[in-house]
This record gives structure tokens, C-alpha cells and sequence, in this order.
């Protein structure tokens, strides 16, 4: 099974990998930027957001950057104060992700991207799932046959709200090994810090996690990732076995962008969409990208509400047939 970014994303992933080397540095287009991070630290949305402030920062293109981290709601906590805010936070920008198309879809808030100034697709983040660095399960294989001896006693956790997208990632894996994606124990968390404490106590089996995280976790001994939901075997961890080399026929990227409030000004929507094209040119984010393993997908505007509106038909067919919605 393979999950439909659409055309246009797909397209510009792969013109990602082409890119010239970049160049060492660029004038300065904001003068600050405030980072709104919907979930708690440690998290897929904190890293983005701390990485792309980094790399506009150090090249330049920032003045300099601040983050706030408001958890709550599956996000909609976060997309809530964006909203009711809006004239007092032009020089803020909220970082989210796939979920956001996940849980307007399936209601957990009661608001969409529709309801935000779309400013910047960024980056791609590859899936994963890991075990703790003791665990007995070393493959999926090893994982498959713990679900098929005991299907409750083999929980999966992940950062996201029942429905979301860590487990819509663990359902999609089940079903292309042949299981019954109904019959998978998910445990959600609040951000990935308190999802990894879950795993290394033991209280569930497997957590389902976006690769950079993974990364992350494996090079610091905490985690054996068992399988990436990427075509092949990701430079930045060739260690981690892909789900289709072990006879899992599905592939995944999650998208990670930019929003403003509603109702941003023209002149603040297209300062923050230079600054984040010119960023793609520049060492300091090829240094953050190649660090987590992130793929460049970069869509502005129109071609962001069209790559969210593609995605939203897509995961709510997904959703549907695997009964979700």
C-alpha cells in the first residue's frame, strides 16, 4: 500500500535531491520570527520548527528566532489561539503537519487549514517504528508474531490522539503485512518525549514515530528502529531496515510547513515565504536537514492548498477504507 502525496509534492521531492550545493550565506528578509509549536518538546512539530529557526538564523535570513511550546487538544489548542489572536501575531508562525489534514478530517478540532494563512510546505519526514534498545523484537517479522500471538498485549504507541497520525501509520503497516489494522492496540501521548517514556518502561511494545525522531533516539542508544516507511534505505541511518525489504508493501512521508494567522498581511505573508525559499539555498539548513534525514518538499501558496487538499482526499479514502471515519 502505498499513501498518495499527490503529484505536485512527490514531484518536488524529487527535484529535492537534485538541488546545487548552497551557498554559504543571505541578506537578512525577517527581522524576527516567533516559532508556535502546537505539541510539547521532543516532538516531530518542536524539532522542525527549532531546526528551521536554526538554519534561517544562522544564514542570516532571521534576525533572530523565539519558540513557544502550547500543547493541547491534538493541536487544536495551538490552531484555537492562531485564530482568536490573529491581528496581534503577525510575526508568528505555527509549524503542523499532516495531522492537521487527520484530525479536522475526524473532528478533534473543529477547525482546518482553511482557516489559517497557508505560507510554506517545507520538509518531509520519513515514519518509523522502534522498540527499545532491549527488547527481544528485533524485526518486523518479530513484531508481526508478537501481534498474531497476543494482539492486546502488543500495544504500539505514538505522539498523536486515537485516529491520528502515528497510528494511522501503525494501522497502514498492519494491514500491507495482512492483519487487521482494527485489531491494533494504539496508546497515544502528548508529544514524542512522554510516547518514548511509555517504551522503555515497558507499557507498550512498539512506537510509531516520524523517522527524524527515531534517528535521534537510535544514535543515543535508546532505541532499535525496525522498520522506515521509505522506498529505500535513508542516508542519514542506513542501519534502519525499510518496511518494503521486509516484505511490507507500504511507503509513507509526512509533510511539515508553515502557517500564519488569518487575515496576514500580504507584505508579512511573502517576507516569510522568501525567507523560507531562500533557506533551501543556504549550508546552515542543509546541515539541519541531512542531520534529521528530511526530505525537501517545498510548496508555497496556491501550490499548498492544492498539495492539502489532494492529501485530504487521499487520507480520508485511506481513513474510510480502514474505518477510521
Amino acid at each position: 500500500m502505498t499513501f498518495a502525496l499527490g503529484r505536485r509534492a512527490l514531484l518536488a521531492a524529487a527535484a529535492a535531491f537534485t538541488l546545487t550545493g548552497p551557498a554559504l550565506a543571505q541578506d537578512q528578509v525577517l527581522d524576527s520570527v516567533h516559532f508556535l509549536i502546537p505539541g510539547g518538546a521532543g516532538g516531530g512539530w518542536d524539532g522542525t520548527a527549532r531546526g528551521t529557526g536554526e538554519a534561517l538564523t544562522k544564514s542570516g535570513l532571521a534576525g533572530n528566532a523565539s519558540y513557544e511550546n502550547m500543547s493541547g487538544g491534538g493541536g487544536g489548542k495551538a490552531i484555537g489561539y492562531m485564530i482568536e489572536n490573529a491581528e496581534s501575531l503577525h510575526d508568528t508562525l505555527m509549524v503542523n503537519s499532516t495531522p492537521i489534514v487527520i484530525r479536522s478530517l475526524t473532528g478533534v478540532f473543529p477547525h482546518s487549514f482553511r482557516d489559517l494563512t497557508l505560507v510554506s510546505g517545507t520538509i518531509g519526514d520519513y515514519a518509523a517504528l522502534v522498540v527499545s534498545a532491549d527488547s527481544e523484537i528485533d524485526t518486523m517479522e518479530d513484531l508481526l508474531a508478537a501481534f498474531d500471538a497476543d494482539a492486546n498485549a502488543t500495544a504500539i504507541g505514538g505522539g498523536s490522539v486515537p485516529g491520528g497520525m502515528d497510528h494511522l501509520v501503525a494501522a497502514m503497516v498492519m494491514e500491507a503485512a495482512g492483519k487487521d489494522a482494527l485489531n491494533v492496540k494504539y496508546i497515544p501521548y502528548d508529544a514524542g518525549g512522554k510516547a518514548m517514556a511509555a517504551l522503555l518502561s515497558g507499557e507498550i511494545k512498539a512506537l510509531s514515530t516520524g523517522f527524524s525522531e527515531a534517528v535521534a533516539l537510535a544514535e543515543a542508544g535508546e532505541v532499535k528502529i525496525i522498520g522506515v516507511t521509505s522506498d529505500d534505505r535513508v542516508p542519514a541511518y542506513e542501519d534502519a531496515p525499510t518496511m518494503k525489504e521486509q516484505g511490507i508493501d507500504t511507503t509513507f512521508v509526512n509533510w511539515r510547513g508553515f502557517f500564519g494567522a488569518p487575515g496576514l498581511p500580504e507584505d508579512k505573508l511573502a517576507a516569510y515565504q522568501d525567507a523560507i525559499a531562500k533557506m533551501y539555498e543556504t549550508e546552515a539548513w542543509e546541515e539541519v536537514r541531512a542531520r534529521n534525514g528530511w526530505v525537501n518538499i517545498h510548496n508555497s501558496g496556491d501550490d499548498f492548498r492544492a498539495f492539502l487538499e489532494d492529501q485530504e482526499k487521499a487520507i480520508g479514502d485511506l481513513m474510510k477504507k480502514l474505518g477510521f471515519l
